[in-house]
């Protein structure tokens, strides 16, 4: 199994904060790999929310190759940041070149004042795959995300060896928004691409489980034609996509996302205030029902973060914090190292049929049960 952790706060804090609770859950977690995702940054990023910002490992040459293609694109360095690898390499880790952090100005052609949201979203995916694609034969680029205010890492190995040997405790280092996965590869080949969390079009996930109905989910993403549904070098990959899938391509709000990847039986949709939408939707979207046991974790494009788990609840998930900071885990030790202040007597674990959201503003966490009436449309 792997685990997982969370934070959202409305101060930005250290993604160290993160791999200190990861470190008290390592007996869950084989120490194979570790992934971060940084949102609503803090430090030096935060003077440029809306630039977005390249996070990846280039070698030397490799970052020829980048700087070449993004100067024909019309990109230009707003400011960036570099994570020297130290030379003592750790046991595990693969020696790297670059971890590489950089904020672009927008190209002038694209006029980005006049240009639609979803199409400015989709020439940046365009741009993240393209590098990825120019990577791939000599595995000297290596991107994770292309996105405003957005920050990705990841590397094998124990997740506090990798912070400290990547000196992640810098000052000018912090977000408000924070995932972090211990990882353990059980189906498929450990690479830097298959760790979580995922992440598409401002829409991420991470996931503790097997989704052992990965094939017919695959291939029903794959059949849309949309060019960011690829890779699946894991099997929870798709649950970044079948999320960004319902909210973006169907505009339907999160709640709906439980009803699409855990959908209630036939019984109790009967007797749901929605029946006619829910039928529709569950025969409609049955290639994407999820084969547990899984928890899932997420985060959408204003920073709100959500728990699911499906009906086994056979991965553990709690919730808990204070107004201002709330987190996520996959035990309660997690929560105790960073928020060990708070209200214990309202840690909340969601049950199959709950999903916990914390909304943007950190005040408080709701719980959206799939008895309840849809949000139709966002």
């Amino acid at each position: 199994m792997c685990r997982l952790f969370a934070l959202t706060s409305k101060d930005p804090v250290s993604p160290m904060e993160a791999i200190k609770a990861l470190d008290v859950m390592k007996e869950g977690h084989d120490g194979s790999g570790v992934g971060l995702l940084l949102r609503d940054l803090g430090g030096p990023f935060e003077e440029m929310k809306d630039a977005p910002i390249l996070s990846g490992i280039f070698s030397e040459e490799g970052i020829r190759k980048l700087d070449l293609f993004m100067m024909d694109q019309g990109f230009m360095t707003k400011y960036k940041m570099s994570i020297k690898v130290p030379k003592q390499t750790l046991e595990g880790t693969p020696k790297r070149g670059l971890y590489l952090l950089r904020a672009y100005e927008y190209p002038d052609s694209w006029n980005v004042d006049t240009l639609d949201e979803k199409e400015l979203a989709t020439r940046l995916m365009m741009t993240r795959l393209k590098i990825r694609e120019m990577g791939e034969e000599k595995k000297d680029m290596i991107v994770f995300s292309f996105w405003p205010d957005t920050i990705m890492l990841k590397e094998l190995g124990d997740p506090m060896q990798i912070a400290r040997h990547l000196g992640l405790d810098r000052k000018d280092l912090k977000a408000r928004t924070i995932m972090a996965q211990g990882r353990q590869n059980t189906n498929y080949a450990i690479n830097l691409y298959a760790c979580h969390p995922f992440f598409i079009k401002g829409y991420s996930t991470m996931t503790n489980g097997e989704n052992t109905a990965f094939i017919p989910i695959r291939d029903f993403l794959s059949s849309r034609d949309f060019p960011g549904y690829m890779g699946y070098q894991s099997d929870s990959e798709v649950f970044a996509h079948i999320l960004h899938y319902t909210m973006s391509g169907l505009d339907l709000g999160l709640d709906a996302y439980k009803h699409v990847i855990t959908p209630l039986q036939d019984r109790d949709i009967e007797n749901h205030p929605d029946a006619t939408f829910l039928k529709h939707l569950k025969k409609s979207c049955r290639q994407l029902i999820i084969d547990g046991p899984n928890c899932v974790i997420g985060t959408l494009p204003d920073n709100t973060l959500f728990m699911a788990q499906d009906r086994k609840k056979l991965r553990p998930g709690v919730v808990g914090g204070r107004p201002g900071m709330f987190a996520f885990s996959s035990e309660v030790c997690g929560l105790d190292a960073v928020i060990p202040d708070r209200d214990k007597s309202k840690d909340i674990q969601p049950m199959h049929l709950d999903t916990a959201i914390v909304g943007p503003d950190r005040q408080e966490v709701k719980i959206c049960r799939q008895t309840e009436p849809l949000t139709l449309p966002l």
